[in-house]
């Protein structure tokens, strides 16, 4: 992997998900230039300062200068203020504040990807999928998106409520919840032993350490039987691109991980396991949902197409593009913008498609199974043995060859 290179993901103040690296400054950032490169822009500005009607500083016409050009582009790009950027790496050490959602568009909708552990918004009942009707009063549509997360951003940082109309994706009955802006921490990797020597392994999302704490969950049962191992991947939206990476190199002795495309050089890059595994030869099935989604599906197409491990579950989000992060030398500021897609194994883009499970079982509408965001450590035995999904893994893997 390239040196220069460093991964992290946006799971801040319900902002669009983005599967991203971070790009080097000196080598990728624009040096200043006291000459203004482009006179029709600078024109426009300078004529709109000294004619307008109302007075309009420049600060304030180069940012809705910045705000346009960021909503002519898809929306996983977007320029982050030194703030957001500080947000933004505390949430890839699994904590932020924040209402506790992701949102991207399809089909002219905001809809919500996941949920996020013990967050306002999991505790308020949203699911992965449901749609946003309004934001506080105001109607909720793909053109509006820019307007949505700024909307969002300005009341978390302010610590104010909002409130949201929404609908659950299979039903046109809408509903409504007020939610709080709150301090969460997510734990990325959680165990439970199960009946019949069964590992159970949910990974709630990709931070920094996500890879270590696999490491240190799967060693205790590295001298164990085990029968079979399910790795619980739902309403995961995605996160660090490195640790999707790592691990399922934990889990592949060889073959492709994932690929990435895109206009400039550092966006092209191969991943390929090595031979180090662990439980090579424990059955594996992977957990997916519609809140399955960017690195997840890095993980699930890897060990799918490579015929490491089976998926059950719903088909997944289908968010196939990668966002970078690159520093810009204004105030400590930077830039998330899309520079590539990435592939899976054998070369598919399943952006807006998503991935399709072998074993296709559908969450229980109305029950916690469809919203099993994050389980309650004190009673996962209990919350796993009336989730559907669960129980039809434990069941595949008892009957497995």
């Amino acid at each position: 992997m390239k040196h220069m290179i460093r991964y992290i993901s946006c799971v801040g103040l319900g902002l669009t998900l983005g599967l991203s690296i971070s790009l080097s400054s000196q080598e990728n950032a624009k040096s200043y230039r006291s000459d203004f490169d482009y006179p029709l822009l600078q024109d426009v500005l300078e004529t709109v300062e000294t004619y307008y009607v109302k007075t309009v500083s420049k600060e304030e016409l180069v940012e809705a200068a910045i705000k346009g050009i960021f909503e002519h582009l898809d929306p996983y790009s977007s320029f982050l203020n030194h703030q957001e950027l500080l947000d933004l790496k505390d949430s890839n050490r699994g904590e932020y504040f924040g209402f506790g959602f992701e949102v991207a568009t399809q089909n002219d909708h905001i809809n919500i990807i996941a949920p996020f552990a013990h967050s306002p918004a999991e505790q308020a009942g949203i699911r992965a999928g449901d749609i946003i009707v309004k934001l506080n009063d105001t109607l909720a549509t793909e053109t509006n998106l820019a307007n949505i997360l700024a909307e969002i951003k300005k009341h978390s940082l302010t610590n104010q409520s909002i409130k949201l109309v929404l609908k659950h994706s299979n039903d046109d009955t809408t509903f409504e919840v007020s939610l709080k802006p709150s301090t969460i921490t997510i734990e990325s990797v959680t165990t439970q032993l199960l009946d019949d020597n069964i590992g159970y392994v949910r990974l709630s999302s990709f931070q920094e350490n996500s890879t270590e704490d696999m490491v240190r969950s799967l060693s205790q049962w590295q001298n164990k039987p085990l029968a079979g191992l399910i790795l619980d991947l739902r309403n995961n939206p995605g996160g660090l691109l490195d640790q999707a990476v790592k691990i399922a190199d934990l889990f592949l002795a060889k073959g492709r991980i994932v690929s990435t495309s895109g206009r400039f050089f550092d966006a092209n890059s191969d991943y390929y396991a090595s031979p180090q595994t662990m439980l090579t030869n424990v059955p594996m099935l992977v957990l997916i949902n519609k809140g399955s989604a960017s690195a997840s599906e890095v993980l699930a197409a890897a060990l799918q197409e490579n015929g490491r491990a089976k998926l059950l579950g719903e088909t997944s989000f289908g968010k196939g593009t990668v966002q970078s992060l690159i520093p810009i030398l204004e105030d400590g500021n930077a830039i998330k913008l899309t520079i590539a897609q990435y592939n899976t194994p054998r070369g598919e883009n399943i952006h807006n498609i998503g991935i399709v499970p072998d074993i296709k079982i559908a969450a229980e509408t109305g029950s916690g199974a469809g919203n099993l965001a994050i389980i309650d450590a004190l009673s996962v035995h209990a919350s796993l043995a009336q989730d559907h999904q669960v129980t039809s893994a434990i069941a595949w893997i008892q009957h497995h060859d």
